[in-house]
């Protein structure tokens, strides 16, 4: 079967859903049910095929195309959230909990209240969903997220000087380790391979397919190679170059193409 990805914030997680007979375009806001309740969302795709039983779920439908009056009402929900975060703010204060309130969202008919937050361990929360339930007579839920999750949220400047990836393009977090930042010759300072979130940039993990094809044919450093100019000991590499730094017997070092070194046969005895 056909489905529809649909996103409910920038950069945010796609989920599928069935357009039915609705003539639909990307970038179209379209009403649809979530498991929080009705909610409004981008079309980011119009034509994936997903397996029939698609995690043994149920891909729901589109229930319409956004009327003039759900981006009004949407529009309206975002401007109160700005509120909503200074006023989980002051009752996570006066409750004294350690928590930092990150952001707010609404569904489209106000029947439920999501607020995210940041902790370093669990928290006791429950007297201060009491204490929004009185001040805006809705359902609310309290959701804790990670460092990465966090930084999301809040976004800012890379290392790169670009916008942080996670807050303009990755919609899923993936496993980054750092065998990766080993494969791609990264200096293994903390402050160098970590981003904003105190966790391994996200880059090493979507730059690494490309570093595993590039090194198949470069040799290790101190792999010893036969180079125009005779035998050495490769120092340096540069993956991206596809070059290698020989040493020398002689003491005296030289650049080479990959191409033009070949690795050294071992003896086998």
């Amino acid at each position: 079967m056909y489905a529809c990805e649909i996103r409910f914030r920038d950069a945010g997680k796609r989920y599928y859903f069935d357009p039915l007979d609705f003539k639909i375009e990307v970038g179209m806001l379209v009403v649809v049910e979530t498991i929080r309740g009705i909610e409004i969302g981008e079309i980011v795709n119009t034509n994936v095929e997903v397996a029939e039983d698609f995690g043994e779920r149920e891909i729901k439908p589109i229930i319409r195309i956004a009327t003039e009056e759900d981006i009004q009402a949407d529009l309206e929900n975002q401007q109160e959230e700005k509120e909503i975060i200074l006023t989980t703010k002051q009752l996570a204060k006066e409750n004294e909990l350690e928590m930092k309130i990150l952001a707010a969202e609404y569904t489209l008919d106000k029947d439920c209240l999501v607020i995210y937050f940041e902790a370093e361990g669990r928290v006791d929360f429950r007297q201060l969903v009491r204490d929004l339930n009185s001040v805006y007579r809705t359902r609310i839920e309290l959701r804790q997220v990670g460092p990465r999750d966090a930084a999301k949220f809040i976004g800012g400047l890379g290392p790169c000087g670009l916008m942080t990836c996670c807050s303009t393009f990755i919609g899923t977090f993936e496993n980054i380790s750092i065998k990766m930042a080993k494969n791609q010759n990264l200096s293994l300072n903390p402050r160098k391979i970590s981003g904003s979130c105190g966790k391994l940039l996200c880059c090493i993990k979507y730059e690494d397919e490309l570093y595993d094809e590039m090194r198949v044919n470069m040799p290790d450093i101190g792999d010893m190679v036969v180079t125009p100019d005779g035998e050495g000991k490769v120092i340096a590499i540069q993956i991206i170059r596809q070059k290698v730094r020989v040493l020398f017997e002689e003491g005296n070092a030289a650049n080479y193409e990959v191409k033009d070194v070949k690795r050294k046969e071992t003896s086998q005895t």
